[in-house]
């Protein structure tokens, strides 16, 4: 994606999964817990980054991305059926972090983090969803622009730091948003 610069951009929104005549509301994004970014580092949806990057601050936006656009197609093969036995600690399986609709931190074989939903524990194997919650479905975002301009150093520097998994202990994540770094730039700390 080409960008003119670093933009640190905030909005605030409503997002709406659309699936023909319905929508739902999924989220909401208000002006006390905007969400905010920088344009060029992939932390945004590519095309939503592109749909508000040239937006001022007090814009108005509402566009709907198609799932191609979004998180793609739900796909079947993405739910796996995994041994109990790799979720234990201490020889015990983790009840307290493993439960339906846990979304859980995993890694594989190369290293690679990525999130996955917990959708059934069985007797002897857990049953995790791969997709984004969000896959499958066209998704609306209504809102408004409430910050747009050039990024400082120390905003690209900071989020830099959470990308590599510096900060927030761990990286963002990892947090949940419940550390206590408030620095400005901090993808999801505030």
């Amino acid at each position: 994606m080409e960008t003119k610069s670093n933009k640190f951009i905030a909005v605030t929104y409503e997002l709406y999964t659309v699936d023909g005549e319905e929508r739902h509301l999924v989220e909401k994004a208000p002006a006390d817990k905007p969400f905010y970014f920088i344009s060029g580092f992939g932390v945004a949806i590519d095309e939503f980054e592109k749909a508000v990057i040239d937006l001022a601050k007090g814009d108005s936006f509402d566009f709907t991305l198609t799932k191609e656009q979004a998180y793609g197609e739900y796909e079947e093969e993405r739910v796996l059926t995994l041994d109990k036995s790799m979720f234990e600690v201490d020889g015990h399986f983790d009840k307290e972090h493993l439960f339906a609709g846990a979304v859980i931190p995993l890694q594989n074989e190369e290293g690679q983090r990525f999130m996955g939903t917990v959708v059934e524990i069985q007797d002897a194997a857990v049953v995790i969803d791969l997709n984004h919650p969000l896959a499958g479905h066209d998704l609306n975002f209504k809102g408004s622009v409430i910050e747009s301009r050039e990024a400082t150093s120390e905003e690209i520097q900071s989020l830099i730091m959470h990308l590599s998994g510096h900060g927030c202990e761990g990286g963002c994540s990892g947090c949940g948003g419940s550390c206590d770094n408030k620095e400005e730039g901090c993808c999801h700390c505030n």
